[in-house]
């Protein structure tokens, strides 16, 4: 998947989100960027652990439209494993 070029705008995206969601947490709850990032991949993988929670209300707006984006990122990429595996098979 990795390799493909038309999968590589999604990881981009993906990225793109991982790192400014790290920043805005940091910016706007004051955690380390270690814990930022933390909270955005468990929130991206809707895990949701429950131990960092977002406590303004600026941050629970910028918490529910980042949960809808990942949601989004995470059916692209999947659809993208999807194409570039039946690529192979029909290869």
């Amino acid at each position: 998947v990795l390799e493909d070029k038309e999968s590589r705008p999604v990881f981009y995206w993906a990225g793109s989100i991982l790192l400014v969601g790290t920043l805005v947490y940091h910016w706007l709850e004051g955690w380390s960027y270690l814990d930022s990032l933390y909270f955005c991949v468990v929130t991206l993988a809707t895990i949701g652990y429950g131990d960092f929670v977002p406590t303004t209300p600026v941050t629970k707006v910028f918490t529910i439209f980042y949960v809808i984006n990942g949601i989004v990122i995470l059916l692209a990429m999947f659809d993208r494993i999807r194409a570039v595996r039946s690529q192979k098979l029909d290869r």
